[in-house]
This record gives structure tokens, C-alpha cells and sequence, in this order.
């Protein structure tokens, strides 16, 4: 039964099967269209994709709900006091500066041509609260000849010696000091009137030596307090030996003294001195005395100052003759113009100029070494009467600029050269000494000078004078120059090399000589002779090797100027010297 009815279903199957083959294949041949295309393919199929872009949609994240807090609040204040403690500030402390390394050593020395030997030593002690102490020694001399007026060459060296031991103490508001001293001082009066005494005078170089001798000691105390409501004081007393041959001396003693303080906004106080001095018998058998007081007043602010104050002086000169007391004024006042940068002062004064032996040789060291050499009066300024203007130049420097009027009494001191003889012979002197000359004189003064930078590496300082004498008896200042003038430029490589040149000046001077002929008459009589202006060039230069060894050089007198320092007083011309300074 079962094979019969698989037949029945085989027979229905198959012929549905082949209706559904053949159906399509008729109707594809039914449509065929009539026109016949042909494809040629001249490359092997090769299936791709294109690029597709594919596109991100991200979702908005901003949120449009807005809300709006309602916040509501109250402030209710209570006093409140913290707990606080005091505890003291420390004072500022100031680191000091870095001390640069001390030497207690110094070593100088150089020679030059006329045989001219330089030697300076210094010992110092270092650093120390206790105090310090300190030797100094120096000698410098020359040994060159000079031609006179007639080209004879005579010998024209000096020498010049010192040696000072000094110290000081530090106390606990005052310092201590002390020194002891000794200087020679030797010339040679080699320049005289050739013209007179032409041929017939010659002097040896032991007839025309000259010695000074300076010996003294001194000692004194200084206050170190800083605040100007405490007394200042400055006291120094000292005594010195003075001698020039063995019959002609002095002994001086010497105090003075300054006392100020602070009193009510004003600055207040008081100078002392005394000055005693006696000479050897064979001089005088009195004593020369200057005594002083000279109290002051004075006050300084920012935009000006002033200074009201005198000198009560009684000069004592040998004889109650000659005894004289001088008032002199101690007047200044000053005021800022510009400040710092322009200042005017006005000042009226008096002084004392003191002609002791040591004083007078250091302006004419070839006077007669005769007794009046020791019996110079000072000279005595009533008056002196200045003013000008001064202040800062603006290049690290300082101006002045200013005049004075001086009046003298009669002891005004000049010198003139002397000349002895007997017909043709000099019997004391050959016109190679001065002798002194007083006169009563005006002396009219413009002086000016400044300093200045003019790069890191440049500096200078110069200054000029211009003198007028208005005398009562003589016809010119003798020895006077009329005007005078001073240029020094200074240069600084790093403390390296030291370079300096200098440029002075002198005006035209007039000298007088008298002539004493004790075989003529009238036996005295005056000659009158002119020295013109000089100008003179000095250069020096030092190398530093090291901070303790160094080498210089100096010229002196470039210009080979024949320059006269007295009437018959020819200088050295060019001068050449070289050395060297080492610290230990």
C-alpha cells in the first residue's frame, strides 16, 4: 500500500518540477530582443567598494533647565577681642664691609740722575681696639750742579731727612696720642750776583752750607663721642728744639686746645693757645709769648649757615715794646643759592702769621743765618675781608670761587739779598743770602679751583690765584709772584696703572738786592732785577704688579724751563727718576 501511494505522489511531483524548470526558459526566449550587443573584457573583474564618510551624531549636553536658589540668611555680630602679646623688635644690625688686608710695612725707593737717591720706610701696627702705634722715616737728596748767570757750574744739592715714632691709645671715650719727631733740613746758598762779583767770589760747598735741625715731641687727648650734645675737646701739648749752629738755638713749648657742645639748637665752644718760645742767650736773654682765646657761636641747617665768634690775642714779641693785643673777628654766614650745586659765603676775619725760625726757612731756606734770623716779629692781620661762591660741579667734584681784601700791619715779611763788602771783597756775604723786609701792605686775592671726573678713568684738579699788592714803602712785593696757576690730571686703569701729569705756572716776580760797601759812601744802595714767567711740566707713571709690589717713574721739568726759585737761585732742569714700593 505504501509503494503505491509514493507512486501517486512521485507522479504528481515531477511533473510540477518540470513546469517550473522550463516555465522561465520560455519566457526569457519569448522576449529576446532583436538587437545583439557585444561586451569585451580586456581586464579581469575585480569587485571594490567605494569610501563611504561615515557621519557621528553626538547628543547636546547643555542643559537649558535653569535654576534659580533662593537663599536666605541673617548676620548677627558679637565683639570680639583676640588675646594678643608684646615682645620687643631686635635692632637692626649692619654687616660691616669687608676689611681689606693691612701691611705693617712700606718700603719706597728710587734714584734718579744728579745722583738723586729717594728712601722712604713705614712700619705700622695692624688692626687692634687697643690702640696703635707707627715709624716713618724718609730721606731725599740730590747732588747735581747748576750754571749761573756767567755758565759757571757750582753744586746746588739738598737734602731733607725725617723720622717720626707715633702711637695712639684707645680709651673708653677719648683717644691718647703721642709722637716724637726729627727733621734735617740742609741747603747749599750756591746762587749769587755774578754781574757784582764777577771772578773774585768763590765759594766752597762747606762756606755756603746751611743746617736746620727740628726735634720735638708732642702728646694729647681727644674725645670720640659722636653725638654733638656731648662735650667735645681736643687738647695737644708739645715742645720742640730748634737749632741752626751752635750759637744760635730755641726752645718752644706749645698747648692748645678746643672745647665745643650742643646748646639749645646752637653749636657752641672755645679755642686755647699758648705758644712760648725762648732762644739761646747769645740771641736774646728775653722771651717770645702768644696767648689765646677765641670763643665761637655758630649754626648750620640745610639751606644755610652762620658763625659769630673772635679772637682775643696778646703777642709778646722779646721786648714790652713790641708787646701787642689783637681782637680779631670770627664772622661767617653762608646760604644755598642752588641747593648743593651753588652756595654763597661772606666771611671777616683776623689772623696771626707766625714768622718762627722753622716757619720762615720752609718759604726762604737761604736766609742770613745771623741772630735776627731768630728775631722775626709776626705779621698781624687786622682784616680779612672774603667772599664768593662754591659747590659741587656736578662731575664728582667741587667748585670755588672767591675774593679777599687782607690788610697788614707793618711787619709784613719780604725778603731782599744781601751783599757785604769791603772794595772787592766779600766779606759775609756774596748776594747768596736774604736778609728780611718789612713793610705795611694791601693784598687783593682772587682765588679759584675745581675738581671733577671726566670718565671713570680721568680726574683732575686745578686751581689759579691773581695778586695785587698796594705797599706803603716799597715799590713792589718782592719775591711775589703776580699770579700763579696749577693743572693736574690724574688717570686710574682698574688700580692697575697710575698715571699723572701736572702743569704749573708762575707769574713775573721782581727781587731787590742791597749792596752794603762799607769803602764807599753812601755805603748802601739797591739794585732792582725781574725773573719772567715760567711754565713747568711734570709727568709720572706706576705700574702695580701685585697689591704689594709696584714700579713708578717720574719726569720732572720737561720743558727744560730755567726757572728761578730765589734772585741768583737757578733750579735743576730736567730731572729723571725711577723706583719701586713693596708692602710687607
Amino acid at each position: 500500500m505504501l509503494l503505491n501511494k509514493e507512486k501517486i505522489v512521485m507522479k504528481r511531483i515531477i511533473p510540477i518540477f518540470l513546469l517550473i524548470v522550463f516555465t522561465p526558459v520560455l519566457i526569457i526566449k519569448g522576449q529576446e530582443p532583436s538587437i545583439k550587443r557585444e561586451i569585451t573584457l580586456y581586464n579581469p573583474y575585480k569587485p571594490s567598494l567605494p569610501d563611504v564618510v561615515k557621519k557621528s551624531f553626538l547628543p547636546d549636553m547643555t542643559d537649558t533647565v535653569k535654576v534659580k536658589p533662593d537663599i536666605r540668611y541673617d548676620i548677627k555680630t558679637y565683639p570680639f577681642t583676640p588675646p594678643y602679646a608684646i615682645s620687643p623688635l631686635k635692632p637692626a644690625t649692619m654687616v660691616p664691609d669687608p676689611l681689606t688686608k693691612l701691611y705693617n710695612s712700606f718700603i719706597n725707593f728710587g734714584i734718579g740722575n744728579y745722583l738723586t737717591p729717594l728712601a722712604e720706610i713705614s712700619i705700622t701696627s695692624l688692626r687692634s681696639k687697643k690702640g696703635t702705634a707707627g715709624l716713618y722715616a724718609s730721606h731725599f737728596s740730590t747732588n747735581g750742579k747748576v750754571k749761573l748767570d756767567d755758565d759757571s757750574r757750582v753744586f746746588a744739592g739738598y737734602m731733607d731727612n725725617n723720622i717720626s715714632l707715633y702711637g695712639k691709645k684707645f680709651l673708653n671715650e677719648s683717644v691718647l696720642k703721642g709722637s716724637v719727631d726729627f727733621k734735617q733740613m740742609t741747603r747749599y746758598a750756591y746762587g749769587y750776583d755774578t754781574d757784582t762779583l764777577r771772578a773774585i767770589y768763590h765759594p766752597s760747598k762747606k762756606d755756603v752750607r746751611l743746617d736746620y735741625f727740628t726735634a720735638g715731641a708732642s702728646t694729647g687727648i681727644s674725645s670720640m663721642k659722636q653725638d654733638s650734645s656731648e662735650l667735645s675737646y681736643d687738647i695737644n701739648a708739645g715742645y720742640v728744639f730748634f737749632h741752626s749752629n751752635k750759637n744760635y738755638y730755641q726752645h718752644n713749648l706749645r698747648l692748645n686746645a678746643l672745647a665745643s657742645k650742643e646748646i639749645k639748637g646752637f653749636y657752641a665752644g672755645s679755642g686755647l693757645e699758648i705758644d712760648y718760645s725762648k732762644p739761646s742767650d747769645t740771641i736774646s736773654s728775653s722771651f717770645r709769648l702768644i696767648t689765646s682765646l677765641s670763643p665761637f657761636l655758630k649754626k648750620k641747617t640745610s639751606e644755610w649757615d652762620v658763625k659769630i665768634g673772635a679772637k682775643l690775642l696778646f703777642d709778646k714779641f722779646f721786648t714790652e715794646e713790641y708787646s701787642k693785643l689783637h681782637i680779631y673777628p670770627d664772622i661767617r654766614f653762608g646760604f644755598n643759592i642752588i641747593p648743593s650745586y651753588l652756595g654763597f659765603f661772606a666771611e671777616l676775619s683776623g689772623k696771626l702769621e707766625k714768622n718762627t725760625p722753622e716757619e720762615v726757612v720752609l718759604r726762604n731756606p737761604y736766609i742770613l743765618p745771623d741772630e735776627k734770623f731768630y728775631r722775626i716779629p709776626n705779621t698781624s692781620y687786622p682784616l680779612i675781608v672774603k667772599t664768593g661762591v662754591e659747590g659741587e660741579t656736578g662731575i664728582e667734584g667741587r667748585y670755588r670761587l672767591n675774593v679777599s681784601y687782607s690788610f697788614t700791619d707793618e711787619n709784613y715779611l719780604l725778603f731782599s739779598g744781601y751783599l757785604l763788602t769791603a772794595g772787592n771783597i766779600a766779606m759775609l756775604s756774596g748776594g747768596n743770602y736774604f736778609i728780611p723786609v718789612y713793610d705795611e701792605a694791601e693784598i687783593l686775592n682772587i682765588h679759584g679751583e675745581m675738581t671733577g671726573k671726566i670718565n671713570r678713568q680721568f680726574s683732575f684738579y686745578t686751581e689759579a690765584d691773581y695778586f695785587k699788592y698796594n705797599l706803603a714803602s716799597s715799590q713792589y712785593a718782592w719775591g711775589k709772584p703776580a699770579w700763579q696757576a696749577k693743572f693736574d690730571l690724574k688717570y686710574n686703569l682698574r688700580d692697575k696703572i697710575i698715571a699723572a701729569a701736572g702743569l704749573t705756572a708762575l707769574g713775573e716776580r721782581k727781587f731787590i738786592e742791597t749792596i752794603n760797601n762799607i769803602l764807599v759812601s753812601p755805603p748802601t744802595f739797591e739794585q732792582i732785577f725781574q725773573r719772567p714767567s715760567v711754565v713747568n711740566l711734570n709727568i709720572s707713571a706706576e705700574y702695580r704688579y701685585t697689591k704689594i709690589l709696584s714700579f713708578w717713574l717720574k719726569f720732572n721739568n720737561i720743558s727744560f724751563s730755567r726757572y728761578y726759585e730765589w734772585a741768583f737761585y737757578p733750579s735743576l732742569r730736567f730731572m729723571c727718576m725711577a723706583g719701586f714700593t713693596y708692602s710687607l
